[in-house]
């Protein structure tokens, strides 16, 4: 199958340059990027695509066994960069797609040099000695809601999840971008998504990783980037002065800094 077309994959900026992969999260595409592109174009080459089920991948391609595992995702990642012959691309992942670069990067190490965690949660539900800010009945009436109304859910979730009141037009656009998503392939993304637990993936990140997290995040609350922070040998922890889940849209220059000097402290 052409990788590049299922995945819908763009390639942008100095073709020169080192290449930085942006991935979006759950019920989101690469448009989720747009206010980051600008500030890697000159001195990098930025590669986009969206997971088989959003945005404008070849949903042919879709499979519930497949993406019903972190694994499956991750496994588009790799597909993607080995299409592109891409070698120690950095690998920004946000929300899921941290976990989800965390998987690529130890399948294919030649693949992907460094990691960018943005408002990453390795386990969205709470566990002995672990905060991951919700319990198991709160992610059950999630799914539930989701799966009997998800546009009724996308309309109530979307202004929560990107948490900035000032600009309501951020959260009516995640609530499109859901609502853009067929509800079959999104109830599959979002049960692996929030029943995921990937602690123990994290041992296993040996590459140089930034971990972005905000001062306000329904989803990723406070605690939880320390936790990935901690769980990543060398890592760097950065708390941005943002809120909600989604920094790259709500304070893209705060998180645009942070990205920026982190790229260049590996050249």
């Amino acid at each position: 199958m052409d990788i590049v077309r299922r995945n819908n994959v763009t390639v942008t900026g100095n073709p020169h340059g080192p290449s930085v992969v942006l991935a979006h999260g759950f019920g989101c595409d690469q448009n989720m990027w747009r206010l980051t592109v600008p500030a890697l174009a000159e001195d990098y080459r930025v590669v986009m695509f969206d997971y088989v089920g959003s945005g404008r991948s070849d949903a042919s391609a879709f499979s519930e066994d497949r993406y019903s595992s972190l694994d499956g995702y991750a496994r588009d990642a790799v597909e993607v960069c080995d299409a592109l012959d891409l070698r120690d691309a950095v690998f920004v992942g946000h929300s899921v797609s941290a976990m989800i670069g965390a998987l690529a990067a130890d399948a294919a190490p030649e693949r992907i040099g460094a990691l960018v965690m943005v408002a990453p949660s390795p386990r969205y539900v709470d566990d002995d000695g672990y905060r991951g800010g919700f319990g198991a009945d709160d992610i059950d009436e999630l799914l539930a809601s989701l799966e009997s109304n998800y546009l009724g859910w996308s309309a109530a979730m979307a202004p929560a999840i990107m948490g900035n009141a000032e600009r309501p037009e951020l959260g009516e656009e995640l609530k499109n971008s859901f609502c853009a998503t067929d509800p079959d392939m999104a109830r599959v993304f979002a049960r692996t998504t929030f029943l995921s637990d990937s602690r123990e993936d994290l041992k296993r990140v040996r590459v140089p990783t930034l971990v972005l997290e905000c001062t306000q995040d329904v989803i990723a609350p406070q605690g939880v980037g320390a936790f990935v922070h901690e769980a990543i040998p060398g890592s760097v922890l950065i708390t941005l002065e943002a809120s909600g889940h989604c920094p790259h849209l709500s304070a893209p220059a705060a998180t645009n800094q942070a990205l920026v000097e982190f790229l260049a402290g590996l050249r």
